[in-house]
């Protein structure tokens, strides 16, 4: 283990540093274009940006590595990422930031094929599973704590802009000096979204509507925080709470996740998860450290569902097709994010600052549907055909799927694919 960190903890160091800047500017953001006077569906538009520019970039920069490597891609990236940030305090307008949101969407989902193909290039097969948890933590941790940088300075100005900047900048600088030889990269084949459904329907629009949950929350999180009254310390403790309950419970429910049928596992958690923020909506105006507990355990119960629905969908793939397949479930992620934010932008115009929770019951509540309809058409997979369960990020690239599923084949796991009865 520890020789595994030693091997590679400038790079981990570097993605912390990245994912600091990447929680901060999120959140500063949202905040920000509800001080300006943005609307709520305006400031939804601007953020959905950054998951359009992130689905772009996961299509396109595996592309440039096979032209030009690693270590051009990573610093211009780095460099479009850092003036992207800080042309929002200049030109403090809707068009200019949602352009500016699509450049750093793309950058960043750029710099996580980047990294993630360089950690998975630098573990071994022993090592590949503990770097991958590692690597989530590190992720997860450096989104939650980015979150509380918002109490640094005002967030009417600019300094909070100049530290996002500076915190991708230096990212940069250890990766670059100590992740010695760029990999080989291969693009992954693609896999069509129709066989994919055919293999696993639930894995494909439970995913479309986890990425429209975990989008409304990551882009409008702040807004709605906003718009209900919370100071600027209590939306960085809210944001926190959320990411840090991810952190807490994504191992917990992986585990449960392999002993039973996984998708009572996905239902158990989708209705869960809408009933707490069903009455975190109960109390976001009264008592805010009853909300905090309720959002924290909210983060911990949803966000694995990204991770669950991966293994659940792998469950019933070749270890050939994996990676491909996990690509397009990527995909239904990033077009169910970029609606996210616009949608509860919507909501909250109708329905006011509730109407963010309103949206995020409705999509986990169709999830737990489907999950039962589904269940009434396909028999329950035999425990012991299961795939193990990987932890990922909402965030994460094709690459890093790859790496779970390169993990699972070395594993010498196999899926025998199950009737679907009436499918």
């Amino acid at each position: 283990m520890f020789a595994a960190i030693r091997s590679c903890w400038a790079l981990l160091f570097g993605l912390g540093l990245m994912m600091l800047g990447n929680g901060l500017q999120g959140s500063l953001l949202g905040l920000r274009a509800s001080l300006e006077g943005f609307s709520n569906t305006t400031t939804g538009i601007v953020m959905t940006g950054y998951f359009l520019g992130f689905m772009f970039g996961s299509t396109l920069v595996p592309r440039l590595l096979g032209n030009v490597g690693h270590v051009r891609v990573f610093a211009a990236l780095v460099s479009l990422a850092s003036a992207a940030v800080l042309l929002h305090p200049v030109f403090v307008a809707p068009v200019p930031w949602m352009a500016m949101r699509l450049v750093t969407g793309f950058a960043y989902a750029g710099l996580y094929v980047v990294a993630e193909s360089w950690l998975n290039d630098i573990a071994t097969n022993k090592t590949r599973g503990q770097l991958l948890s590692i690597y989530m933590v590190v992720v997860m941790g450096g989104l939650a704590f980015g979150q509380l940088l918002l109490n640094l300075a005002d967030p009417k100005g600019f300094e909070l802009f100049v530290l996002i900047s500076v915190l991708v900048s230096i990212a940069m600088v250890p990766i670059l000096l100590t992740a010695g030889q760029a990999p080989d990269f291969t693009t992954p084949d693609s896999f069509g979204l129709r066989k994919l459904y055919r293999a696993s329907p639930l894995g494909v629009l439970g995913m479309f509507a986890t990425g429209m949950a975990q989008g409304s929350m990551f882009g409008m999180g702040a807004v709605f925080a906003h718009n209900n009254g919370f100071t600027v310390k209590e939306i960085s403790i809210f944001l926190t709470g959320v990411t840090l309950g991810a952190i807490l419970f994504q191992w917990p429910i992986g585990k449960l996740s392999d002993r039973l049928d996984r998708r009572r596992v996905i239902i158990a958690t989708s209705a869960l998860s809408a009933v707490l923020v069903v009455a975190a909506a109960r109390w976001s105006s009264a008592d805010f450290s009853i909300f905090i507990t309720l959002m924290f355990l909210y983060g911990g119960i949803s966000m694995p569902l990204y991770s669950l629905l991966i293994a659940h969908t792998n469950d019933f793939l070749q270890p050939r097709q994996m990676v491909a397949a996990s690509a397009s479930l990527v995909l239904m992620s990033g077009l169910g994010a970029s609606l996210g934010p616009v949608s509860s932008a919507a909501m909250m115009d109708v329905l006011g600052p509730r109407g963010f929770l309103v949206l995020l019951g409705l999509v986990h509540g169709a999830i737990t549907l489907f999950g039962l309809y589904r269940m009434s058409r396909r028999e329950a997979m035999p425990i012991e055909d299961q795939r193990h369960y990987g932890t990922m990020t909402p965030r994460t690239s094709p690459i890093l799927t790859g790496i779970a599923s390169r993990l699972r084949r070395h594993n010498g796991t196999s899926a025998k694919p199950a009737p679907d009865n009436g499918r």
